[in-house]
């Protein structure tokens, strides 16, 4: 995707739930604000947020490595957002971690040490995201060994 621009509705439906409108033909989406505020009936903005980070980087991930004819299937992504209060009280993201989990054995790979070198730095999302908030990304394979950290 190259200058281009993406537009996404939201409509009140009730209280801090929004229904999300991506536009035709993608599904709308119920976002909601957890307990006090909302009621929880969809994601919130946070985990919005943390898909859209993890989301992009399983992307780039996937393309890098097939780009060299490499099937890491099936690959798991985790993002964890850590949310406190900033210096002036109010609540933010204080940083994020990225756990992505290849589906094989890391020597079962070529190239492997040049994509984990270069793929994040393709990934639209994460590198915007990281301009305003420290993004933390660890790469493991099938058997749980730390192949980026």
């Amino acid at each position: 995707m190259s200058n281009s621009s993406v537009t996404v509705s939201l409509i009140q439906q009730h209280d801090y739930q929004f229904e999300v409108d991506f536009g035709a033909p993608i599904p709308r989406l119920l976002a909601d604000e957890p307990p006090p505020l909302g009621q929880g009936a969809g994601p919130s903005p946070v985990h919005l947020l943390c898909a859209a980070v993890g989301n992009c980087l399983s992307d780039s991930l996937l393309f890098a490595l097939r780009k060299f004819k490499q099937n890491p299937d099936p690959l798991r992504c985790e993002v964890q957002a850590e949310v406190g209060r900033n210096a002036e009280g109010r609540l933010r993201v204080l940083q994020m971690t990225a756990t992505l989990q290849i589906g094989v054995a890391s020597g079962q790979l070529q190239y492997l040490d040049r994509v984990l070198s270069t793929f994040e730095t393709y990934c639209t999302v994460t590198q915007s995201v990281g301009q305003g908030i420290p993004i933390k990304i660890v790469v493991l394979d099938v058997d749980g060994s730390k192949l980026k950290d």
